[in-house]
C-alpha cells in the first residue's frame, strides 16, 4: 500500500474522531477561561494585554487564544464548534507530524500508521483534542519542532531551513503554554536521542543550531517582554502566584504518575506490555528505535514527577512517545500473534481486545436500561451506535478466535470512531438537571429591571462565559465595595451568604432566582456550589 493511502487512512480517522460533534458537551472550566479571554480580545481589543473578566490574565501566552478568537470572528463567538475547531486542527497537525517522524525514524509505514492511530485514539489525546484547552497546542507545535530538529540532526542538506522552521514551531509552542512542552516533550526527546543515536556531525551544525536558539528565544520571549514592560505590577503578582502554585498547589508524591499508561484508555494493557523492555527488545523490528521511544517515554515521566505540582492532564506529552512505543508491541503482534504458544503472551491480548468487544456487544441492552427515559428524541443516535458496536463486537471476537490481530486492531479504531460519531450526541442524556438555569438569562432580567449586577466575592469562569460579558467583583483584597447605585443586583455563592447578609444588613435584600449551571441536579455528588449563584436585588431605601 502506498504512503498516500496510509496518510488518507490516518486523516479520515482523525477527522471522524476530532472534528465530529464538537459541540456535544458543556463548556468546562478551562475552556470557559480561554473562550472568555478570546471574547474579550474581540470585544475589547485586548490582544496583547490579555484579560479574563476584565482582569489581567498573563498566566498563559496568547497564541491559542488568538487562533480561537480568529475562528470565533469567522464563525461566531457563541459557536462551540468554531471555538473548539483550532484545538482539533492542531491535533491533526500533532498526529501527522508524529506519523512523518515515525516514518523517517524506521522507514516502516505500518508501524508509523499503527503508532499514529494509537496516539489518535488514546484517551487524553482525544479529550485534549476535542476541548478548547491549550495543552494540545503547545505539544502539537513542539512535535513539529521535533520533526524538523530530527531532520536537522540526520540530514546534510537544508540545515538552515530545518533549524529556522524548527525554531518557528518552538516559538509557537512556547507562545501556547510557556516552557511546558520544552520540559516535558522536547528535553526528554533530546536526552533520549543523544543516548541512543548520539549527536553526530555537530561541528557542521553549530552555526545553524545557534540560529535556532536565537530565533526560538526571540519568538518565545517577545510577548513576555511586552507584558512586563507595559503592565509590570500585574505580571509580578501573577508570576508570584504561579510560582507558588508549582510548589504548594496540588502537590503529589514522586510516584503519583506511576500509572501514566492508563491515560491511553483502550491501549492501557498494550501500553504496559510495550514498556516491558526486557521482554520486547528482542521481538521488535528495530531495537534502537524501540529503545529510543522507551527512554523518551520514561524520561518524560521522570521529569514530570520531579515537579511537586501534579495533575493527570499534565501527562498529555507522555502519551506521544508512549503511543510510538506501544506501536512496536502492536506491530510485533501483527507478525507473530497467530504463532504464539505461551499463554502468558496471548492472554493479555485476549483480555484487552476481548473486553472492548464485550463492551461493544452488551452496549445495546446495557445502554437502554441505563439511559432509559433520557433516550426520548435520541433514538436515531442510540440505534446507530448500537448497530455499529454490535457489528464491531461480533467481528472483533470472530477475528480473535482466528488469531487475526490486525483486523482486531483496526476494529478497535472503529470502536472509538463509532463512539465519537454516534455516541457523543447522547452525552447530554447523561447530564440531567431539572433546575438548570444559565446565567445567560440574567441579561433579560437586567434589561427589565434596569439595574447593574455585581459578583459578590469571586467569579466562576463558566458563569462569566455564559453571561457574555465581565462582571465586577465587589470583594477585592479583603475589602468589599458597596455599589453607589440605589438599587443593584448581587450574585452570591452559597458559602458566602452569611457574609453577604452581614455586609448588606442595613439594606433591603430580596432573593430573585437561582442560576444553576450544574449538569446534574443537587442530589448528585458532582453538583458543585461554585456553578450556581443566588441573585439578590439590593435596595438602599425602603420601597
Amino acid at each position: 500500500m502506498s504512503e498516500k493511502r496510509y496518510i488518507w487512512i490516518l486523516v479520515i480517522a482523525i477527522l471522524t474522531i476530532f472534528f465530529v460533534n464538537l459541540d456535544a458537551i458543556y463548556v468546562n472550566i478551562m475552556e470557559a477561561r480561554n473562550f472568555t479571554t478570546a471574547r474579550e480580545m474581540l470585544h475589547d481589543g485586548n490582544w496583547l494585554l490579555t484579560t479574563l473578566n476584565g482582569e489581567p490574565r498573563y498566566e498563559k501566552p496568547p497564541l491559542p487564544t488568538w487562533l480561537t478568537a480568529i475562528s470565533a470572528a469567522l464563525f461566531g463567538i457563541k459557536n462551540l464548534i468554531a471555538l473548539r475547531l483550532p484545538a482539533a486542527i492542531i491535533t491533526l497537525v500533532l498526529i501527522l507530524f508524529s506519523y512523518k517522524f515515525s516514518l523517517r525514524l524506521t522507514q516502516n509505514k505500518m508501524w508509523a500508521l499503527v503508532s499514529s492511530l494509537i496516539m489518535a485514539t488514546s484517551f487524553y489525546i482525544i479529550f485534549a483534542g476535542r476541548n478548547g484547552q491549550w495543552d494540545i497546542f503547545t505539544h502539537g507545535f513542539m512535535m513539529g519542532c521535533i520533526y524538523f530538529l530530527y531532520r536537522f540532526f540526520t540530514e546534510e542538506r537544508n540545515k538552515y531551513t530545518f533549524s529556522l522552521v524548527a525554531a518557528l514551531f518552538f516559538g509557537c509552542s512556547f507562545m501556547s503554554k510557556g516552557p511546558v512542552s520544552f520540559y516535558a516533550l522536547l528535553l526528554p526527546f533530546l536526552i533520549s536521542y543523544g543516548i541512543v543515536f548520539k549527536y553526530k556531525g555537530l561541528r557542521s551544525r553549530t552555526i545553524p543550531l545557534i540560529v535556532f536558539l536565537i530565533v526560538g528565544l526571540i519568538l518565545s520571549g517577545w510577548w513576555h517582554w511586552y507584558t512586563y514592560t507595559y503592565d509590570p505590577v500585574a505580571v509580578a503578582e501573577i508570576t508570584e502566584k504561579e510560582t507558588s502554585n508549582w510548589t504548594g498547589y496540588n502537590v503529589r508524591p514522586f510516584y503519583y504518575y506511576w500509572s501514566f499508561f492508563t491515560q491511553s484508555g483502550v491501549w492501557t494493557i498494550p501500553a504496559f506490555v510495550g514498556l516491558l523492555y526486557p521482554y520486547l527488545k528482542n521481538r521488535v523490528f528495530d531495537k534502537k528505535a524501540y529503545l529510543f521511544t522507551f527512554l523518551w517515554t520514561l524520561i518524560s515521566v521522570v521529569l514530570l514527577s520531579i515537579i511537586p505540582e501534579k495533575k493527570s492532564r499534565y501527562l498529555l506529552p507522555v502519551l506521544i512517545p508512549l503511543a510510538l512505543n506501544t506501536g512496536f508491541y502492536i506491530e510485533y503482534l501483527f507478525r507473530s500473534f497467530d504463532s504464539l504458544k505461551d499463554p502468558r503472551e496471548s492472554l493479555p491480548v485476549y483480555f484487552n481486545f476481548g473486553l472492548i468487544g464485550f463492551i461493544a456487544l452488551i452496549f445495546p441492552v446495557a445502554g437502554y436500561f441505563y439511559l432509559n427515559e433520557q433516550l426520548s428524541g435520541n433514538w436515531i443516535w442510540f440505534s446507530l451506535l448500537s448497530i455499529s458496536l454490535l457489528l464491531i463486537g461480533f467481528f472483533m471476537f470472530r477475528n480473535l478466535f482466528r488469531k487475526h490481530i490486525r483486523p482486531v486492531f483496526f476494529l478497535t479504531i472503529a470502536f472509538i470512531i463509532a463512539v465519537m460519531c454516534f455516541g457523543m450526541p447522547l452525552a447530554k442524556t447523561l447530564t440531567v438537571n431539572n433546575g438548570y438555569k444559565s446565567l445567560a438569562e440574567l441579561n433579560s432580567w437586567q434589561a427589565e429591571e434596569n439595574v447593574t449586577v455585581y459578583e459578590f466575592t469571586y467569579f466562576t469562569p463558566e458563569l462569566i462565559w455564559a453571561y457574555g460579558k465581565p462582571l465586577e467583583v465587589l470583594s477585592k483584597g479583603g475589602n468589599i465595595k458597596i455599589p453607589e447605585e440605589e438599587k443593584f443586583g448581587v450574585l452570591v455563592a452559597a458559602e458566602d451568604l452569611p457574609l453577604f447578609e452581614e455586609t448588606f444588613s442595613e439594606f433591603n435584600r430580596k432573593k430573585v432566582v437561582r442560576y444553576d449551571m450544574n449538569a446534574k441536579g443537587e442530589k448528585d455528588a458532582s453538583h458543585k456550589t461554585r456553578l450556581y449563584r443566588d441573585l439578590y436585588l439590593v435596595t438602599k431605601s425602603s420601597e
